[in-house]
């Protein structure tokens, strides 16, 4: 018998369910999730990324890998202005809002895709959203307050819940969940939902992100996107990153550079286990992952703006 977690795509492979789901943007726009998994392009603006140490650090090269991003298929775009990889020293906001505004002057209005900025600081938030971002991505879960999801609201955007503990330095020490990972992170992801709409965001307005990699061994981030199926008990779409990420290095013995194929695979499970958005460095490959395994699935809608 069928279960809950599964559906029969045309090809009559079992795949799990995932939910549709409408998210409302500024000026009447809105983002389709569902019948096709969304691929989200990451634009370092940092000296001191993981992934590709700050080859995106200008505002010229930021653009034009952003624009080459969007070429390649990316159905969102993600700046970053603050590296959260582990042993990361904090960014001022004033030093965030810096590196970012420039660049967001030069995309918003000019980009078809959706603009996100992943930051925590209601300031640096404040300033991308009337600068054209579309899309607040916050990495603290709103463990720094509530503000950040009150402006968010009150300018119309769509806000991402990423599940995380500590800081950089500390979230490698915080990895003790009694009641197992998921059901930890499952928990905690549906707590800071709560927040964020007791503080006037909108439930269709959220989405959540498990936080691969973030106060989470390399183990527990394995059981993560194994049991990635479950988190859609939160009924928000899902966000999921694994681009890169140290877990990969661990199983596969790779450094960051010689995580791709590593990635590929990581993100084709994410998408199997009902990730409507697979957040990624490598948006060519990735969206042919993403494209033979909507395939797959049987879909075929957009979910491009509207």
């Amino acid at each position: 018998m069928q279960s809950e977690a599964t559906t029969v795509g045309e090809t009559g492979t079992w795949v799990p369910v995932r939910r549709s789901h409408t998210v409302p943007l500024p000026e009447g726009h809105t983002l389709r999730f569902g019948a096709r998994t969304l691929v989200m392009g990451i634009v370092n603006v940092t000296p001191d990324s993981f992934s590709d140490g700050g080859r995106h650090f200008t505002t010229e090269a930021a653009v034009a890998h952003a624009r080459l991003l969007v070429d390649q298929g990316a159905d969102i775009l993600d700046l970053g202005a603050e590296s959260t990889r582990p042993g990361a020293e904090p960014v001022p906001a004033h030093e965030e809002i810096d590196r970012l505004r420039p660049v967001l002057a030069r995309l918003a209005g000019t980009t078809r895709v959706p603009i996100s900025v992943d930051t925590a600081k209601p300031e640096v938030a404040e300033m991308a959203l009337e600068a054209g971002a579309a899309i607040i991505n916050d990495v603290s879960m709103l463990r720094h307050g509530d503000d950040l999801a009150r402006l968010t609201a009150a300018r119309g955007a769509a806000l991402i819940l990423m599940h995380s503990r500590g800081t950089p330095a500390t979230m490698g020490t915080l990895t003790d969940y009694p009641r197992g990972v998921t059901r930890g992170v499952m928990d905690e992801l549906a707590a800071a939902l709560e927040r964020a709409c007791d503080a006037g965001m909108p439930a269709d307005a959220l989405l959540m992100d498990p936080g691969i990699g973030f106060a989470k061994t390399a183990a527990q981030s394995m059981e993560i996107l194994a049991h990635l199926h479950e988190f859609t008990a939160l009924d928000r779409p899902l966000v999921v990153g694994v681009s890169r990420k140290s877990f990969i290095g661990h199983v596969l013995e790779r450094p960051v550079d010689g995580r791709l194929e590593g990635s590929l695979a990581a993100e084709a499970a994410a998408a199997l286990g009902g990730a409507h958005v697979l957040r990624t460095h490598d948006v060519a490959a990735c969206r042919q992952v993403a494209g033979l395994l909507d395939a797959l699935r049987g879909a075929g809608a957009p979910g491009e703006t509207a």
